[in-house]
């Protein structure tokens, strides 16, 4: 597990190296904003599709195998990018393919990778695996930041992506010499292998569909990546707007906030058993803060409440993951996440304009308080709903003609 996250970590920090300066490249090329965020949705998009599908592939196929072969492509792609950049060849026909190669495979590397962490601590520890991951990515991620900007300065932008590709091959290395931990779950990378319709993407959407735990959690992360969460543009509006503040003093909240997020990942670490009902207090907790800080009336404030509201977004999000990977057995947990990569990208592609469409109709802080009630009220009418319906009365007719009324049982969340 220390070399997985070792791994990782270079991973995390070559991929937002290589996001941090694609932006930047396509700017270079067009001088459009608007082409920068197509080449963004262009990788996006795949998973819309194909999630469902990749995670198909990886409850089928060797996990160990299907990692390393996919961390191995992804780092292909980031070489020829680099090799095009370095002879000037690329264009944006080019860049929107590598892009959208790099989509597809990502649908299977994703639920792989995740998986493939699981199986090396034991059952129990999953949670405490799955927070560690967080804790990784958000390191990789501030040092990648970081990184990219002395890398091309110094070697042009082609190191980025050259840098990238080598984080990949060093994963691919890593992983043949990977062992599963004692007690590990491993049913779906070592069991026997199922065939036809055991292994089918029907039963894996049919699965989610069934399972009111997973639905729960889908509508509650749903509603808070619409209407929170997205502080890169709405904290920005508001720190730039209402608070008059410049890129330096945004720079210090993103820097807040980064710091929340590693906070919230050590301490969703220590998650023993997460739930979806400690998931969406959180979340409910989290938009109560969203409101508080659309009213902040200085840059202080808001940089105050700014830590406690990225702590508590970490750590719903670590929780969360570990139900997801956790709740369904383990020969359709692929599938189960390639199932909710599918609605993640909806969210992804949908929330940002809808939250932008809600600050051009109420303004920053508007768009903040509002977004804010809408998620901790319907959180609250979610769970008031499962209260009643697990009170509800059951008529149960006996032979003899009598009629008892019983409360109704509800599989705790």
């Amino acid at each position: 597990m220390r070399w997985w996250s070792a791994a990782n970590f270079v991973s995390n920090a070559g991929t937002w190296m290589q996001l941090t300066v694609q932006n930047l490249l396509v700017l270079q090329i067009t001088g459009s904003a608007a082409a920068t965020g197509l080449s963004m949705s262009v990788q996006a998009a795949p998973a819309l599709l194909m999630s469902v599908l990749g995670g198909a592939a990886v409850d089928r196929w060797p996990r160990k195998l299907t990692a390393a072969v996919s961390q191995a492509l992804l780092g292909a792609i980031a070489f020829t990018t680099a090799v095009l950049v370095a002879l000037d060849r690329l264009d944006m026909t080019s860049l929107m393919v590598l892009a959208a190669l790099t989509g597809v495979v990502a649908t299977v590397d994703n639920p792989a990778c995740a998986l493939l962490g699981n199986d090396l601590v034991p059952a129990e520890d999953v949670p405490s695996a799955i927070g560690v991951g967080a804790l990784v990515h958000q390191s990789g991620r501030l040092v990648g930041a970081a990184m990219a900007g002395v890398a091309v300065g110094f070697l042009g932008t082609s190191a980025a992506y050259f840098a990238n590709g080598v984080s990949f091959l060093f994963v691919a290395s890593v992983i043949p010499f990977l062992r599963p931990a004692p007690g590990a779950v491993r049913e779906a990378a070592a069991g026997p292998m199922r065939t036809g319709s055991d292994m089918s993407v029907r039963e894996g959407l049919a699965f989610f569909a069934r399972r009111p735990r997973l639905m729960a959690l889908a509508g509650v992360t749903g509603i808070s990546a619409v209407f929170g969460r997205n502080y890169g543009l709405t904290l920005a509006v508001l720190v730039t707007g209402p608070l008059a503040g410049g890129a330096g003093s945004f720079g210090t909240v993103s820097t807040v906030l980064a710091v929340g997020g590693i906070l919230g990942a050590l301490l969703g670490a220590r998650l023993r058993r997460p739930s979806v009902r400690l998931v969406g207090a959180l979340a409910a907790a989290g938009a109560l803060l969203q409101v508080v800080a659309g009213l902040s009336p200085s840059l202080a404030v808001l940089i105050v409440l700014v830590l406690p509201m990225a702590v508590v977004e970490s750590v719903s999000d670590t929780a969360g993951t570990a139900v997801l990977q956790t709740d369904p057995p383990a020969h359709l947990r692929g599938r189960v996440l390639g199932v909710w990569g599918s609605i993640g990208t909806v969210w992804s592609l949908g929330g940002p304009p809808a939250l932008g469409l809600l600050m051009e109709l109420a303004g920053a802080r508007g768009a903040l308080v509002t977004g804010g009630l809408l998620i901790a009220g319907s959180i609250g009418a979610g769970y008031l709903l499962r209260q009643r319906r697990a009170t509800t009365p059951v008529v149960i007719r006996t032979e003899e003609g009598d009629v008892h009324g019983q409360p109704a049982l509800s599989t705790a969340a």
